[in-house]
């Protein structure tokens, strides 16, 4: 794929702008809320020709966990990958149970994530449960011998969490991957291969912004969306610089905005909540710095965007400024598996899928492993922390792996 630079003139800043929502699966309308949960776009991605060549012709044996609102046990394409065989789903919910067995084609169903992780012949579990459950359900599936792919947030609010998490990817040996879809959005990907080929050199900024404008909460499991602090949930925007460097965040000063919204009330909602707009400013470990921008209070403009700016040049969206000669670095993600579709999330899903699996097969780290997903996460936490003390400065824990 080629890429040109582009001017700064008005016009083509215009030009540029659009071309980065519709990049990121922003809505431009600043009418109400559609119906529809953002974020489900899908985007064509930006393929290479040619066709997919298997690394394996061995099957992963995978169980899958969770078909709630946004029905993401299916949203990924496990039941659609030819080195992958659904050997049994679960749902809490008898109906969600069912439906997701047929989508998936998969005969064999469990009540629950406890009584599955006891069937020997699973390998793998995709875990799509509600959010507040992800540490300890993937603790748990860990500790039956089990590889995790795992829906975002890593963790939920708690720093205990985390480190317990941490600890079990290392105690078990297992695979662990949170399926952050930046890291195979257009752009993020275009960037982050831009720079492990050294074009931007040292990350001097970055930026991310999520923004999805809830009049009224989304249904969710026990009511865990309601009032939710915004830097819980900050995978989408913080992606836009671990999953472009693979670094993480040091320090945090986050400023929070109480909201007109019933629901972002304190007296309203489980976590004690003001805020539904926290802007976080971070010092990166590159020792850069980043703006991190999470958002359910702002109609209009909506979804994932973010830019990057280092040494050597910058990048917005699919446009890049600065950077030297680079005709002789691929931008564009490599073919899928056969019936497979890229997907939701600006074409994120089926990518996901295809990492987790091929590095089961290859027995190796994947993208988006234990490290990385807590450095996403743990950083909102600790803003989040931040904005309730008014934006005062703190230390956030930084993972390895």
């Amino acid at each position: 794929m080629s890429m040109k630079k582009s001017a700064l003139s008005r016009r083509n800043f215009l030009r540029s702008s659009l071309a980065v929502a519709g990049a990121a699966g922003l809505s431009l309308s600043y009418g109400a809320a559609e119906e529809s949960i953002q974020g489900f776009d899908e985007t064509d991605s930006t393929l290479q020709a040619g066709a997919w060549k298997p690394v394996s012709d061995r099957k992963i044996r995978v169980g899958i966990i969770g078909y709630g609102v946004c029905r993401f046990g299916a949203g990924f394409g496990f039941q659609d990958h030819p080195n992958v065989e659904i050997v049994a789903v679960s749902d809490l919910l008898p109906d969600r149970c069912a439906a997701l067995a047929k989508v998936c084609r998969c005969e064999k169903t469990y009540p629950s994530l406890e009584e599955l992780v006891k069937d020997d012949s699973i390998e793998a579990v995709f875990i799509a449960t509600d959010a507040p459950a992800h540490a300890w359900h993937s603790i748990t599936a860990m500790r039956h011998g089990k590889h995790v792919a795992c829906a975002v947030p890593a963790v939920f609010g708690s720093l205990e969490e985390a480190d317990q998490l941490y600890e079990a990817v290392k105690a078990t040996g297992m695979t662990y991957m949170m399926f952050e879809t930046t890291a195979y959005r257009n752009d993020a990907y275009a960037m982050r291969t831009l720079y492990n080929a050294g074009a931007f050199g040292k990350m001097l900024y970055s930026e991310g912004e999520y923004y999805h404008f809830s009049q009224t909460p989304i249904d969710s499991f026990r009511g865990w969306r309601v009032g939710l602090p915004p830097q819980w949930y900050p995978t989408h925007s913080n992606g836009y610089h671990t999953c472009v460097t693979g670094g993480g965040f040091t320090e945090v000063s986050c400023m929070g905005m109480p909201s007109r919204l019933e629901h972002f009330q304190p007296e309203n909602n489980r976590y004690q909540n003001p805020f539904a707009t926290e802007i976080a400013l971070f010092r990166t470990s590159e020792g850069g710095s980043a703006r991190m921008a999470v958002s359910w209070d702002t109609p209009g403009l909506e979804g994932e965007v973010g830019r990057v700016r280092g040494e050597k040049g910058s990048m917005t969206g699919m446009t890049y400024e600065g950077l030297e000669d680079i005709s002789a670095i691929s931008l564009e993600k490599p073919p899928l598996p056969p019936g497979m579709e890229a997907g939701g999330h600006g074409g994120s899903h089926g990518y996901l899928c295809e990492e987790f699996i091929t590095a089961l097969l290859e027995e190796r780290t994947p993208h988006v492993h234990i490290a990385e997903a807590l450095n996403m996460t743990v950083s909102g936490i600790v803003a989040h922390q931040s904005a309730l003390k008014d934006g005062e400065l703190l230390k956030i824990p930084l993972y390895s792996f």
